[in-house]
């Protein structure tokens, strides 16, 4: 007997599993954005960022869903007409029945998301959320590994410098922005993306050393002025990896069914 097609509905049941709707952040714009749940998918791209590009690569690919990162509407939509990018991608979509999935903060935060990979993949051990949600039961084991970015300790402490080379090696990296210190690095805090706003939790925390993708310029001020170092790894490499990582995790959950990470998405920036 076939299986049953894959449905959008299927594909967010899973996708709510994943990065549970109840870490939803105020500020954000996640779940089943565009689509209709009801509708078969015949396959799946995953993308850091929905650009015009990735969508016409989806829509040549035969996608009925994209699961992107960074959220599409990410304000109220007004209107929604061809004369911009933003209405010609979406419109484009909707005529070739392809829905729009974004997980965003929700996948930052969850037990198994973007922070905890990072920092797993950071050699860090004894994690914690660098910034815990009070909504969240106290005490609760599954509750408590979750919340935004998160803290941990090195098994061997190092020196700042040797610590930058280990993530330029992990992330493949040609190099990084930093505030550098001389303390010795063993307390590592972590959050992806944009997320200087952190860092007066990394120090709260006692943390040698922040990570994330970027900050701005006060930050790094902030934290010359702690005495704590700063890695700045970019925006994209914080983040599009775990895109990556979630193509393969779906297509386990969908054996059948193709799900590819983006092959046209880049980094807009570039080191020269």
């Amino acid at each position: 007997m076939p299986a049953a097609p894959v449905t959008v509905a299927d594909c967010v049941a899973l996708l709510d599993r994943l990065a549970p709707p109840d870490l939803h952040e105020s500020w954000d714009n996640t779940g089943l954005l565009l689509g209709d749940p009801a509708a078969e998918v015949a396959s799946i791209t995953t993308c850091l960022t929905l650009t015009p590009d990735v969508a016409a690569e989806a829509i040549e690919r035969g996608d009925g869903l994209i699961v992107t990162h960074h959220p599409i509407f990410f304000r109220p939509v007004q209107r929604l007409t061809a004369n911009d990018a933003e209405g010609r991608t979406a419109l484009d979509l909707v005529r070739a029945g392809v829905a729009v999935f974004s997980p965003h903060a929700r996948w930052d935060n969850a037990a198994g998301g973007i922070n905890e990979r990072l920092a797993r993949g950071f050699g860090l051990a004894d994690l914690r959320p660098l910034r815990g949600r009070d909504e969240l039961s106290a005490g609760d084991a599954e509750d408590a590994s979750r919340g935004a970015g998160r803290v941990g300790t090195r098994k061997e402490q190092v020196s700042f410098g040797e610590f930058v080379q280990w993530i330029k090696a992990v992330m493949h990296l040609d190099g990084v922005d930093v505030v550098s210190t001389d303390r010795p690095v063993r307390s590592v805090g972590v959050a992806c993306g944009s997320a200087g706003e952190y860092l007066s939790d990394a120090i709260a925390a006692g943390c040698d050393v922040f990570v994330t993708g970027e900050a701005r310029f006060h930050a790094a001020l902030q934290a010359r002025n702690a005495g704590v170092g700063l890695v700045l790894v970019g925006h994209y490499a914080s983040e599009r990896f775990s895109m990556e990582e979630l193509a393969r995790e779906l297509g386990e959950y969908f054996p059948d069914l193709p799900v590819r990470p983006s092959d046209v998405e880049r980094d807009p920036l570039e080191r020269l």
